[in-house]
């Protein structure tokens, strides 16, 4: 569609307002997310990520989801590919990694992301129909396709990352969910329309 902005403009765009929020702002973004995630029907196995630098969230998130009595399953950082998974025991047993980021330090998981029934992912931005905007590595791109059927597709955006519309590509998943921090979750669909 002519003047469509395409993804590149896009995650300029919201790296830009990213990089100029204040610490005050993300930790009291992160303490909601916190709450919100405490909050959903949280089954036995979850799919999640430790967030790093600019992105919404912390590890008080996959704390809430222990505290639940789910068993979280973070990234393990390896060669481009699909994602693989460890078992998060604590924020103790994280180390670092490849690109600045935590993963756990336990065993690597064969085929984990079949196990889970709500897979919190990361994401720039979602739209109203579920049209998920990354970072284009297409980590996720290539990872999700081996998740369950029925399992719970959430993005973890900022409120105002919650679009109307994105481009989308063939090989974008679609997410049925999108969780923000004073929105709370927001039921996505084909229509364009959120709960």
């Amino acid at each position: 569609m002519p003047g469509e902005r395409d993804k590149h403009a896009w995650r300029a765009e919201i790296t830009a307002r990213r990089a100029a929020m204040t610490r005050t702002d993300q930790e009291t973004e992160a303490r909601e997310l916190a709450h919100s995630v405490a909050g959903l029907d949280v089954p036995a196995w979850v799919c999640a990520y430790v967030p790093m630098r600019d992105e919404p969230g912390s590890t008080a998130m996959l704390t809430a989801l222990r505290a639940a009595g789910a068993r979280v399953l973070l990234p393990v950082t390896g060669p481009p590919g699909p994602l693989q998974w460890a078992e998060f025991a604590s924020t103790d047993d994280l180390r670092s990694a490849r690109f600045g980021l935590l993963e756990p330090a336990g065993e690597v998981l064969a085929d984990a992301i079949a196990l889970a029934e709500l897979i919190l992912v990361p994401a720039l931005a979602v739209d109203r129909r579920g049209v998920r905007l990354g970072r284009g590595a297409g980590y996720y791109d290539r990872t999700l396709p081996a998740a369950r059927s029925t399992a719970r597709l959430i993005a973890v955006v900022r409120d105002d990352e919650l679009l109307d519309r994105l481009p989308e590509e063939p090989h974008d998943l679609r997410m049925g969910w999108a969780l923000t921090p004073h929105g709370g979750l927001h039921r996505l669909g084909s229509d364009g329309a959120a709960e």
